[in-house]
């Protein structure tokens, strides 16, 4: 059973998310760039110490729902029915994911990301760095039993799949075509698949 947060944790994150939408509204307002972080605590009547409490850099602050999307596809994994498998409970979760960042209202933040080197590179490695949880939730699983190397490369075109949709005229058509590609190159790379491979190419010699 989930335990509800207490006042001291509620009121922690009150002052993360506060933190994060005074942040937000200052970079959109007057760009990126020309905000500081003492800007962003004088908005938000908090100390700069407090801001470096909740956000490790001023490019996570963009990126406030990091550690929440990160969780989340690792749940996908962890967090599945017995019977489910991988691949739907994968899709399922990065289409909720494409649905929160095409939401109305979101285009102007993505605008703001492209534009900034330094927002674009924090991006690039936070999306390595859910690839790689990703790529060990699979990994543990004793139901999916598969290479290193597979699991990992699973992972990257699971978040690549998240990003490419993101940016397509119909989000929604766009993951389950990239799905099905990523459902068949997981096919290919199952123990059954390979073992069949290569009992054919024995019988073939």
């Amino acid at each position: 059973m989930t335990v509800p947060p207490g006042r001291r944790e509620r009121k922690k994150a009150a002052t993360r998310q506060k933190i994060a939408d005074t942040a937000m509204r200052l970079f959109l307002e007057r760009g990126y760039d020309a905000v500081g972080i003492r800007d962003v605590a004088a908005e938000a009547d908090v100390a700069v110490t407090t801001v470096f409490s909740h956000f490790a850099s001023k490019e996570a602050l963009v990126f406030e729902q990091d550690e929440d999307f990160e969780h989340r596809l690792t749940q996908a994994v962890t967090g599945r029915a017995p019977d489910e498998p991988l691949m739907p409970a994968l899709r399922r979760e990065i289409h909720a994911l494409v649905r929160h960042c095409t939401a109305e209202g979101a285009a102007p933040t993505w605008r703001m990301i492209e534009e900034s080197p330094a927002l674009r590179e924090y991006e690039e490695s936070m999306r390595l760095r859910h690839a790689e949880s990703l790529a060990t939730a699979i990994a543990a699983d004793p139901d999916l039993p598969q290479t290193t190397t597979a699991c990992r490369t699973i992972a990257r075109f699971v978040i690549d799949a998240y990003s490419l949709a993101r940016e397509a005229a119909d989000p929604e058509a766009a993951v389950d075509e990239i799905f099905r590609m990523i459902e068949a190159a997981w096919e290919v790379a199952s123990p059954s698949r390979r073992a069949r491979g290569t009992a054919r190419a024995a019988t073939s010699r």
